[in-house]
Formats: C-alpha cells, sequence, structure tokens
C-alpha cells in the first residue's frame, strides 16, 4: 500500500492493536480497527520497532479474507492479532484466520486459512479476544509448543460446545477450553474473561466472573488436552475486584497478573494472588511488556499509565496520554513507543536509555490531595498521617488515604526535606485518620518560622474538648510580642517531642484552635509547654498542597561476575549437570538504612523441574552477593524461568529483575568431535597436499562417484553412499547386478551436474554421511592401520572437555565393512554396564576412554561414533574417515600368486626329477648343441672368398 492510501484510511480508525515476534520485538505488526464506514484488514510491518513511520510497509489483507468468507459479507475489520513463534493468527468481525508456517512460505503471498466455530457470528467476532502467553521458541524443543486462545463475551447456550476455545500450533483443530460437567451437577454460570496455557506447570489457567464473585481456577494440561481435575483449590478475588478484564503472563516469566479495576500478581502458576493496585473506577484495559527491562505498563480508560516492574510489589504513575486512539509497544531493547494512525513516537532518545519521559514528560505528583500529619517515631523515622475530613463523601474517601502506589516512594516538602516510605497501614483509628505511611527520613523536614507563624512565640497548652478532638491554648510568654492562630495555620501540625503530634482543624480565636491528634495514648495534659519546645510542620493543602509524592531514584544496581548472567540469559542444563550463577547488588542509597535482609528473592518457575539452591551474603560495603546453583534433577526434560527480583529496588531502575531459562535438556551448542592424529589445515584440504617427513601424502583426492568395496570385493560395492559425486559422469565399479541396484545421490539426486548439487566447501569438508555426495577428499593411511587413537571431545558453551566416562560408545561402519577392529580399557563399573547395555541395544559398547582402531583392509572407512543414551540429552553423534592406502593385493590375490609360483616350481622338480630318471642329460645335449654351432660357423667364416 502506498502512502496514500494509508492516509485514507485514518478517518475510519476507531482503535488499533499491535503484537510483535517472541523472540525478535523489533519485528511488530500494527492493524487498523475500523468503524462500519468501511471494510477491509490493513496491517503494518516493521522491522525495526517502530522507530520511523515511514519504514512500516502496510498490506490490504482484505481480498484475502474474502477469499474465505466471501464478497456478499461486509462490516470487515481487523479485531486483534497474535504472532506467534511461527504463525500469525488475526480475529476479524468476520472469523478467525490462521496464516501458514511463516518459516516456510509456499509463495510469496502469505495464505491464511479460516477457522470455523458453530453458533458464533459477527456480533460475537467482534467482541471476541485473542490471548497468548508469550514465549520464544527460537531452538524449539520437543516439549515447548505455543498456544492461542480466543474468547467470547458471552456465556454459552446450549447448543454451543463452549464460548472459550483454545489450539497449538498449527492451530488447526480449536478445543473447548471448559472443562466438562457432568449432568445433574450444580454450577454458577460463569463468563470465562480470559484462558492461558502455562507450559511450564502444563496447565490451563481460567479467569472466571459471575454475579457473585471473580475467581481463578487450575486445571491440568496432559497432551494438550485439558483434564476436569484441578491442580489447585479455586482462589476467590475479593468482591472489590468487580470489574476484571483479563490475565496475563510477563513475557519469557512466570509473573501472572490479573488485571480489571485491580491488579493482582501471582508468582506460582494461579494457586494464590497478592494484592498489588486498585484504581476504582479507572478500570485498566490494556497491559504491555517488555522482557528485556521487565517493564509492564497498565494503560486505564481514562488515559492514565503506570509501570511496574516484573516481580515487584511497587508501581508508579508515569503519566497520561490525550490521544484518543493510541496504543503502546515496547521493542527489543525496551524502549516505549506510542503508536498512533498516523504518527509515532519513541520514548526517549538513545542517550536516555529506555527512557519513558519523552512521551509522558515530567514525573507526575502522586500525592493526594489532603493534609499530612507527621509524627516522629525515632530522630529518623516518622509516621505521616493522611486526614480524612469528617463530613467526607465515601465515595471519594479512597482519595484522600495513601495506597500501594505510595509504597516505595518519596515524600517531599514544598520547604526542605525527604523522606522514604518504608510501609503502608489502613486503619480506623485514630478518628480522622484512616492511612499513614512509616517513612525513613533521608533530609530532615523544614520546620516552621515564628515568622510565618506566630503562635510559636507563646506557650502552648493542651486540653480535651472531644472523644478524639483537642483544644489548643497560646500563653504569651514574652509581653509586647504578636503571638496567635491565623487561619494559614489550619491543616499544619504541631510537634511535641516526645508526645503526639496534633494536625489544626480549625481557628476559635487568637488563642485557641481545634486539632486531632495523631496518636491519642500520648497525648500531653495539663501541662503547658514553653516556647521552642514545641514545634510546626507545613504538610497542608489549604493554600496549595505543600508536599509531593515521587517515585525513588535507583537504588540498586546490578553487577554480574561474569558474562554467564544477563538479563534474559538462556541456559541449558544437561543431564547429571549444574550451572552457577553470580550476581551482586550493590546499594546506592543516600542516608536510607540497608536492612540485614535478602536483598534479592528467588522464584522458580516449575520447582520440580530442577534443584536450585541459592546462598546470599552481605559484605562490608553493604552489597549483597547471592550465588545460585542449579542442578539437573532427573530424566525428565522441559524448561523453567528462574527470576532475581531486587524487592526494594525503584521502578526508575533499569534493571530490577532478572529472568533467566533454564532448560533441562540438550544445548543446541553442544556436540562430540573426533579429534584427528594428524592436523591438517584448511589450505592443504583445498589443495588437496599435505605431506608427513617421509614425503608421504596425508589426503587422498577420491575418484568421481566412488563407492568403497564390500565384503565381496574391490569390484562389488554394495553401499548406498557415493562420494566426490558428479551426475554427468560414469559410474564406476557398477558391472555387477547388485552393485547396479545400490548407490543413491542424495545432495546431486534430480540435477545433471556436479555445479548443480550446490555443495558448500563446509559440505565438502564434511565426514558427515548426510553430504558424502559432496566429500572430495579425505584423510589417508598407510597399511596396515594400527591402535589408531580414536580421541573424542564435547564441544560447548562452557568449552571443550574429553569425552570419557560416564559416556559410553557405540560405532559402527557405514557402509558394513569389516576387516576393522577396536581396543578399549573396561574397568568394573564399565564393564556391568556394558553387560546391561549391550542387549537392549544390539550393538557394542565401547568406553571413549583408550579407545583405539586397527584395520586390516583397504580403501575408505567411514566410521560413526555414537553416545549411548542415558548419561545426556544429547543425541551425540560424531563422523570419521579413513582411507587406507599402499595395502598389499587383496584376497585371493596373495593365494593364487602363492599357488601359481608352488605349480611351478613343483613342476620344475617334478621334470628334473624324470629327466634324471631316464638318464638324460638336458646340460650335456645343450653343451654338444653349443659346439656344434660354433663348429659351423667356423667353417663359414673359411670358406669365404676374398676381395
Amino acid at each position: 500500500m502506498t502512502k496514500n492510501d494509508v492516509r485514507k484510511l485514518y478517518p475510519h480508525v476507531v482503535d488499533l492493536t499491535v503484537t510483535k515476534c517472541p523472540c525478535a520485538n523489533d519485528v511488530a505488526l500494527l492493524g487498523f480497527i475500523l468503524n462500519a464506514t468501511l471494510d477491509g484488514v490493513y496491517i503494518g510491518l516493521s522491522f525495526s520497532g517502530f522507530w520511523n513511520y515511514d519504514n512500516t510497509t502496510w498490506y490490504n489483507l482484505t481480498d484475502m479474507i474474502y477469499s474465505q468468507v466471501g464478497e456478499e459479507h461486509t462490516e470487515l475489520s481487523v479485531v486483534d492479532m497474535v504472532l506467534t513463534n511461527h504463525f500469525l493468527v488475526i480475529l476479524t468481525s468476520l472469523g478467525l484466520f490462521i496464516s501458514g508456517d511463516l518459516r516456510y512460505p509456499s509463495s510469496s503471498v502469505l495464505t491464511f486459512s479460516r477457522a470455523d466455530f458453530c453458533g458464533f457470528e459477527r456480533v460475537d467476532y467482534v467482541k471476541g479476544k485473542l490471548w497468548y502467553n508469550e514465549r520464544c521458541f527460537a531452538n524449539r524443543e520437543h516439549f515447548e509448543v505455543d498456544y492461542v486462545t480466543i474468547t467470547f463475551e458471552r456465556n454459552r447456550t446450549l447448543s454451543e460446545a463452549s464460548s472459550c476455545f483454545y489450539s497449538k500450533e498449527p492451530f488447526l483443530e480449536w478445543l473447548p477450553c471448559l472443562p466438562h460437567i457432568s449432568k445433574g451437577a450444580k454450577t454458577i454460570p460463569s463468563t470465562v474473561i480470559t484462558f492461558l496455557v502455562d507450559q511450564e506447570h502444563s496447565s490451563g489457567i481460567y479467569l472466571f466472573q459471575n454475579q457473585k464473585q471473580t475467581s481463578a481456577s487450575v486445571c491440568l494440561l496432559k497432551n494438550s488436552k485439558l483434564e476436569s481435575k484441578q491442580r489447585f483449590p479455586l482462589f476467590l478475588f475479593p468482591s472489590s475486584f468487580s470489574s476484571p478484564v483479563g490475565m496475563v503472563f510477563h513475557p519469557r516469566s512466570h509473573f501472572l497478573y490479573a488485571y480489571g479495576n485491580q491488579v493482582w500478581l501471582s508468582i506460582d502458576g494461579g494457586n494464590t494472588f497478592d494484592f498489588l493496585a486498585d484504581f476504582h473506577d479507572d478500570i485498566i484495559k490494556n497491559t504491555y511488556h517488555s522482557f528485556y527491562t521487565s517493564d509492564i505498563a497498565f494503560v486505564s480508560q481514562s488515559g492514565n499509565v503506570y509501570l511496574t516492574k516484573a516481580g515487584l510489589e511497587q508501581y508508579s504513575k508515569i503519566g497520561s496520554i490525550s490521544d484518543k486512539i493510541f496504543t503502546l509497544y515496547y521493542d527489543h531493547m525496551g524502549f516505549i513507543h506510542k503508536l498512533t494512525p498516523d504518527r509515532f513516537e519513541a520514548g526517549g532518545s538513545l542517550a536516555a536509555f529506555g527512557n519513558f519521559r519523552g512521551i509522558f514528560g515530567q514525573a507526575p505528583d502522586m500525592g493526594f490531595e489532603t493534609a499530612l500529619a507527621p509524627q516522629h517515631i525515632t530522630l529518623n523515622e516518622m509516621i505521616f498521617y493522611a486526614y480524612v475530613p469528617a463530613n467526607e463523601p465515601k465515595d471519594s474517601i479512597h482519595t484522600k488515604q495513601f495506597n500501594n502506589i505510595h509504597f516505595g516512594k518519596e515524600i517531599h516538602s514544598r520547604k526542605t526535606g525527604t523522606a522514604y516510605i518504608r510501609e503502608i497501614l489502613q486503619h480506623n483509628r485514630p478518628e480522622g485518620f484512616l492511612s499513614s505511611v512509616i517513612a525513613e527520613v533521608i533530609d530532615p523536614f523544614g520546620i516552621e518560622e515564628a515568622s510565618e507563624s506566630s503562635c510559636l512565640s507563646s506557650s502552648l497548652s493542651i486540653n480535651q474538648t472531644g472523644h478524639f478532638s483537642y483544644k489548643l491554648t497560646l500563653q504569651l510568654q514574652t509581653p509586647g510580642i504578636i503571638s496567635s492562630f491565623q487561619d494559614s495555620d489550619i491543616e499544619k501540625t504541631v510537634v511535641i517531642p516526645g508526645y503526639s503530634s496534633f494536625l489544626i482543624t480549625s481557628i476559635l480565636d487568637d488563642k485557641n484552635a481545634l486539632a486531632i491528634a495523631t496518636m491519642p495514648e500520648r497525648v500531653p495534659t495539663n501541662r503547658i509547654f514553653p516556647k521552642d519546645s514545641w514545634f510546626l510542620y507545613n504538610f497542608g493543602q489549604k493554600n496549595g498542597r505543600t508536599w509531593k509524592i515521587h517515585s525513588k531514584p535507583c537504588n540498586y544496581w546490578f553487577q554480574q561476575h561474569d558474562d554467564s548472567l544477563s538479563l534474559n540469559v538462556l541456559k541449558y542444563i544437561d543431564l547429571g549437570k549444574s550451572h552457577t550463577f553470580k550476581v551482586k547488588l550493590i546499594p546506592h542509597t543516600k542516608g536510607i538504612q540497608i536492612l540485614e535482609a535478602p536483598l534479592l528473592t528467588v522464584i522458580v518457575g516449575s520447582p520440580t523441574l530442577l534443584e536450585v539452591k541459592a546462598e546470599g551474603a552481605f559484605d562490608d560495603t553493604d552489597s549483597y552477593t547471592l550465588e545460585i546453583s542449579a542442578a539437573s534433577k532427573g530424566l525428565r526434560q522441559g524448561s523453567t524461568s528462574l527470576a532475581l527480583i531486587a524487592r526494594g529496588a525503584s521502578t526508575e531502575c533499569f534493571v530490577t529483575t532478572m529472568v533467566p531459562i533454564l532448560k533441562s535438556s540438550c544445548s543446541y551448542l553442544k556436540s562430540m568431535h573426533h579429534v584427528p592424529s594428524t592436523s591438517i589445515t584448511l589450505e592443504h584440504w583445498i589443495s588437496g597436499i599435505h605431506k608427513d617427513k617421509q614425503g608421504f601424502n596425508q589426503i587422498k583426492t577420491l575418484p568421481v562417484n566412488y563407492r568403497p568395496p564390500s565384503n565381496m570385493g574391490i569390484a562389488i560395492p554394495l553401499t548406498d553412499n557415493f562420494y566426490h559425486a558428479d551426475p554427468s559422469k560414469p559410474i564406476p565399479r557398477n558391472l555387477f547386478p547388485k552393485s547396479k541396484k545400490s548407490g543413491k545421490f542424495k545432495q546431486c539426486a534430480n540435477v545433471s551436474t556436479r555445479e548443480e548439487c550446490n555443495c558448500t566447501q563446509d559440505q565438502k569438508l564434511s565426514h558427515a554421511v548426510a553430504f558424502s555426495d559432496c566429500r572430495e577428499k579425505v584423510p589417508r593411511f598407510k597399511f596396515p592401520v594400527t591402535q589408531y587413537p580414536i580421541s573424542l571431545e564435547i564441544h560447548s558453551e562452557d568449552g571443550r572437555i574429553p569425552l570419557e566416562s560416564p559416556y559410553l560408545v557405540t560405532v559402527t561402519e557405514v557402509n558394513e565393512r569389516r576387516n576393522w577392529k577396536l581396543k578399549h580399557t573396561v574397568p568394573e563399573t564399565v564393564s556391568k554396564l556394558k553387560f546391561y547395555l549391550e542387549p537392549i541395544l544390539h550393538a557394542q559398547v565401547y568406553n571413549p576412554s583408550g579407545l583405539n582402531l586397527s584395520i586390516k583392509g583397504s580403501e575408505l572407512f567411514h566410521f560413526r561414533v555414537s553416545v549411548v543414551p542415558g548419561v545426556t540429552f544429547c543425541n551425540l553423534v560424531e563422523e570419521f574417515q579413513i582411507y587406507v592406502d599402499e595395502a598389499p593385493l587383496p584376497f585371493p590375490g596373495h593365494t593364487l600368486i602363492a599357488v601359481a609360483a608352488a605349480v611351478m616350481l613343483g613342476g620344475l622338480i617334478f621334470i628334473t626329477f624324470m629327466f634324471q630318471l631316464r638318464n638324460i642329460h638336458p646340460w650335456n645335449v645343450f653343451r654338444r648343441l653349443f659346439r656344434r654351432n660354433k663348429v659351423n660357423f667356423s667353417n663359414f667364416n673359411a670358406n669365404q672368398p676374398t676381395h
């Protein structure tokens, strides 16, 4: 689509939906949700994270969708989209459409198939919602499966299987996600708000709502089928969670968030939930996540945007968005973007890495409109009480209370002073104070001067006038000085060290004021406090609020001890192996006390998969070092997240949570390699010449279309493997019928020349039988090969280690040749395993330590070494080749020559014997014959005429 075509769509766009590639978040799709005045499916594709609007490529998929549903349908629009690891799923107003496998496109045009849901029509699809647990399967294992769920905003009818369906890739079969209910069972009709598949626990998690309550349920998932048996008891949310909207897993983690008018967090797969936030009537409609920075943005229906970090128990307000049509998007580096139909905005420059101020401006004040009454506990600790007037309407009381958003924040005074909020308290007493916070003083707060409040020049007496109210009376100490209460003193707090504080609520006259006590049990009565023994703090809001609450600057730094741990590293743990992580958390605080409690929390997504141990300790600089070891637990393969959370970290920190992924499986980087006895450089392999000290060339260039001999003879090859294949050239050693029937090209199949085989340089040098067509040169040895050491190594991300016990191997010759023999040491432990494994594997089992090979045959031998299963999840296989040259004549050549020589020698002896027996002397006959010829020759010379 051209830019002009896209501009024509803007007036018809009512909303946006965005989805991104799970493994490459800079590859993303943006869909236009249209009103009824225009039909179509229009999607924008970005390979650079929506940094530049002009770099977005737009596609019109309208004709593709109509080809599936028919042209007679109208009001077509995108409703929702999910981009999985291998498929694109699009929910439209006319149905659900699934693309072909994106890895193997069948044509240049992306094709879609339609999923049918009996009984559901357009009115249902436009209210549908797709749910997806985002995980990266870049190196996919057999136990890693993508699931997508579709929910419809209504209860199922008797004729319908469900109002919620799920499917695994390739998303051809959609199953009802509601468990089967037996006849006669009494149930309260519930609407499925969300259904998610938890791959780490192999379970399905529901978010239900009915007229009475909101609940979460977890069912077992076995062989991709739901079972009616619940994994955990039903979790009931309080009645205050009355407007649930959805549930989402933070990408690549096991943090589960349920959101709506409240936000709840589960770290155990839906068994329990912890309260995080209450937004009352401002319902959270969407969540946006960055796996790289662990950012989670909650966007409410009024446009307010809140930020938390994965696993943290605190959150902050970061701003609001006034655009009517927008969506947010995190790219692969953690930058947040605001997307609108006609423009994109990024959250800050590269200098402010991961910063969101570019979109939302300055950090908003998270304070609320009421007065605070400070109460000293110690020199460095205070309690701030939030004042709620007695006549405050019930519906707005929550606007004058501390809540979870203030946890971990800082209170700033307009005058001077800062305090860090450590704890939030909700209570009913004392009257007028329904909430309070315990705060640690970072910078002392400024007190009022006599020039600002003249009452400070007098002594003070306190008398109780009501159950919780007190009258403060001034008594002038110095004649001639004006000292009185003024209207500006309302909402200021009287602080008397060692006693309760008093918040002034009204002025009776110049000498008297009414106040409420923060600690009624500590009210001093029948005492007069002279001037300078009592003070005034101004945390009021009558003449403009004098205090603010902001996020705390980043207070912790992560330090890695090596390269083994990054923000989202993937580590493989093989059978019987372990891995150790080490990380240090360095406090970056000013005046804040470091509690002697673990600063890092470790959460294992699937505790039964691996054995995880953690040990932490503080050093002399108050830094906290944590060492985690994860070890293989059994033969079970799987994947689990391992979250390291700095619970006390501010949301302003770039890193608060690390979520490495641990796989109990074989690493794709792990392989076995044969170490040849002679090292040959690549240049020599290409040239085909590498001579030893005796001038023997140790590289053999194989004949074209070569096949190794069989046990029937050199001229009768029986293997299917060609080496140095060239379909345009004749096949040697192809005279016998059995040889003609064998031999199959692989890389060179169905081509006419070797160039068309497209053999790469790596394939030409590969020992693998799969690339035998390409193999041209092999290592060359003189006959006989005796005690050749088979040296094997395991290569992985951890380096190279020799293959030795407990690994055991089997060795085969891929062309079924004989005339070779192996020799190895057999300790008692290996002997027992050998005795046990050989009947099962139907092959000889060898100890790889000290394994030697002897060959008495000639030409090419191709060996395959395989590690016996049971000691590793990996299928470790290595192949190597040996060409034996300058061998003596093969059988029966030696025998025929020996027989011929014996026959000739025997015949000679027999003739000599017969001559002696008959008294025949051949030598005398020969001598007489020689003399006669000599005499005849002399006579001939004497009779010659002279000239």
